[in-house]
């Protein structure tokens, strides 16, 4: 390794929401497979999301790699046997499905401003919509609220749904500041509904 270059660690899915979960974010019940035998014992209630999980694969659903509304071990077994077949496929990660608004919330380090956070309308089509904020961390709870309001999206939200928001967004930072070889961090998305606020996917690199 080169000097002054960095070395980094790229956590699996279920690596990084184990490590969220540890850290007292509330995370979607989930459980993994590498057989597909294994399906009938999952004790998950339907309805169900599939995820492809491999530490070769970053973008799951521009591979066709995550199934969701499955509502039957034979539909599961189905959609296993099309996951496995992609390239790099490792295991599949099985969660219950959650219904509510999807927000994305992702952490950046800079070399100019140390960690920077990202909030905006969450879901496969972050890119196209770019409906985001940004602000350096740490960031007051009067911050939180006008990076929030900064969105377009964010009219639709209900009180609660925010308050549940900002509940996470300090979670984010007391987690940077207890971690911070924490390099990026993306929860994408994270489902709001007025009684919480869930990560169902998560990406994690440390320095």
């Amino acid at each position: 390794m080169a000097t002054g270059e960095k070395y980094m660690q790229q956590l699996t899915e279920k690596q990084a929401e184990d490590f969220l979960e540890k850290n007292k974010f509330n995370v979607v019940k989930r459980t993994t497979v590498s057989k597909k035998s294994e399906l009938s014992k999952i004790k998950i209630k339907f309805p169900w999301v599939m995820k492809i999980s491999s530490k070769k694969i970053m973008h799951k659903a521009k591979i066709d790699g995550v199934k969701t509304n499955i509502t039957s071990t034979e539909q599961a077994e189905k959609y296993f046997d099309k996951l496995s077949k992609i390239e790099n496929f490792e295991e599949v990660i099985i969660q219950k499905q959650i219904i509510g608004e999807e927000i994305i919330l992702g952490i950046k380090k800079t070399p100019e401003f140390g960690h920077v956070i990202m909030f905006g309308k969450g879901g496969s089509d972050v890119e196209k919509n770019k409906d985001v904020s940004f602000r350096v961390l740490p960031i007051k709870e009067n911050e939180i609220i006008l990076m929030i309001k900064d969105t377009n999206f964010s009219k639709k939200l209900k009180k609660r749904e925010i308050i549940n928001i900002k509940k996470t967004i300090n979670k984010i930072q007391n987690l940077i500041k207890h971690n911070k070889n924490i390099e990026e961090l993306d929860i994408n998305p994270l489902i709001i509904t007025e009684k919480q606020a869930i990560t169902v996917d998560a990406r994690l690199i440390f320095n």
